[in-house]
């Protein structure tokens, strides 16, 4: 089962991965406090943010409902440190890489991403269910996740390297 999800991964275009059991997932309620506070603008605007995906204790549920997760990452070339036109095209590559992997698995599983959703112009949260409920990868920071950690016990490198930008995602199975 983990070579295929592995072949999948690296196929979807992955740059780095490594598994862990869903028990080692360092969730923090202090992360889900930072979202509360707004600072990335997509508090209450997103399905795949808070308080859209559910309290942190539903989220750590959700998450542990599973006995493996496998944490993935993208690394995306810059110009430089300021690239943030760079930045925001490895965002859009990385949520299409989650897109690869996401429509390569067989249900269940629980696929996060990394920040909030960008699939629809406007979202339809709170007035309405999701668009594409089957393509919502929620963030791993909105389900409390502290991605530093997670990167860490999986055995994945934070930080990509100079005039990179890296991003996360975990898929729960």
């Amino acid at each position: 089962m983990k070579q295929r999800i592995i072949e999948k991964v690296r196929l979807a275009g992955a740059s780095a991965w490594g598994f862990i059991p869903t028990a080692d997932i360092p969730f923090s309620e202090e992360v889900r406090k930072i979202c509360e506070g707004n600072m990335c603008h997509g508090y209450g605007k997103s399905w795949a943010c808070p308080p859209g995906v559910g309290s942190f204790e539903q989220c750590k549920e959700e998450c542990l409902s599973y006995e493996n997760a496998l944490v993935f990452s993208g690394v995306y070339q810059l110009e430089d440190s300021f690239d943030f036109e760079g930045m925001g095209r490895g965002h859009r590559e990385f949520k299409e890489l989650c897109d690869r992997l996401g429509e390569s698995l067989e249900r269940p599983f629980l696929l996060l991403s990394n920040e909030g959703c960008i699939r629809c112009k406007s979202c339809t949260y709170p007035d309405a269910p999701c668009r594409f409920p089957d393509k919502l990868y929620p963030s791993l920071e909105g389900y409390g996740i502290l991605v530093t950690e997670l990167a860490k016990k999986a055995g994945l490198n934070y930080n990509g390297g100079t005039n990179t930008v890296s991003y996360f995602g975990m898929l729960c199975f």
